[in-house]
């Protein structure tokens, strides 16, 4: 199929699911690799009971919460880039 094709397809809102080879999709920055960490046991437990709370795995808590604590840091970083620069600029 050309692109043009596909275009004019995806455009009029038509699925272009079929039209894809879909077998080696990767979401970017999204490759696993495992990593082993030790917690205290009152730390997992803690885990256990909030996961429980939520209906979701240990590990998806952690890695929600890793994420939400690594976006927010970057965030700040960026707070603190973006006033830092507006100072040098006064």
């Amino acid at each position: 199929m050309k692109a043009k094709s596909f275009d004019k397809k995806f455009d009029e809102g038509k699925d272009i699911t079929g039209d894809l080879d879909l077998s080696k999709i990767k979401r970017p920055n999204q490759e696993q690799r495992r990593v082993n960490v030790d917690f205290p046991a009152w730390m997992i437990e803690s885990l256990d009971r909030e996961a429980g709370r939520l209906g979701v795995t240990r590990q998806s808590i952690i890695k929600v919460w890793l994420a939400e604590r690594l976006e927010q840091r970057a965030s700040n970083k960026s707070s603190q880039q973006d006033a830092s620069e507006a100072g040098a600029s006064a």
